[in-house]
């Protein structure tokens, strides 16, 4: 793995009890940074400071509107994630759910999961 790819830790590590550091986390497409803890997802820090950078669905990983790609740094598993929108392959190439990794470092990452109506008209 280069240090241009992100590395990933697999698991549900639990980081309570532990000391919260926190990392900057930088949208690739902007340049648009922000904060995060390691104990708190990437997308809960985004929310946590009002930000809107990251798409927010469901926000427990079975929707797929919070798909990212981390291009650098190192997140951990929060929890499982979705095999409906993140494919076990796509996750060891650093796209993940946000709602779904807490970052290990700074992170640099890519917004490639968009909104979707949930309802659609015909004409």
């Amino acid at each position: 793995m280069t240090d241009e790819q992100a590395e990933f830790t697999q698991g549900d590590a639990d980081p309570r009890g532990s000391t919260t550091e926190s990392y900057t986390i930088r949208f690739s497409e902007t340049g648009e940074i922000y904060r995060c803890g390691s104990a708190e997802t990437l997308l809960q820090g985004m929310a946590r400071l009002g930000r809107r950078g990251i798409p927010a669905g469901c926000l427990n990983g079975g929707c797929g509107v919070c798909k990212v790609e981390v291009s650098r740094g190192c997140v951990r598993r929060t929890g499982a994630m979705s095999r409906a929108h993140v494919s076990a392959q796509e996750e060891t190439q650093g796209v993940v759910l946000a709602c779904r990794v807490a970052p290990r470092s700074d992170v640099e990452l890519r917004v490639i999961g968009k909104m979707r109506k949930a309802v659609v008209r015909d004409p």
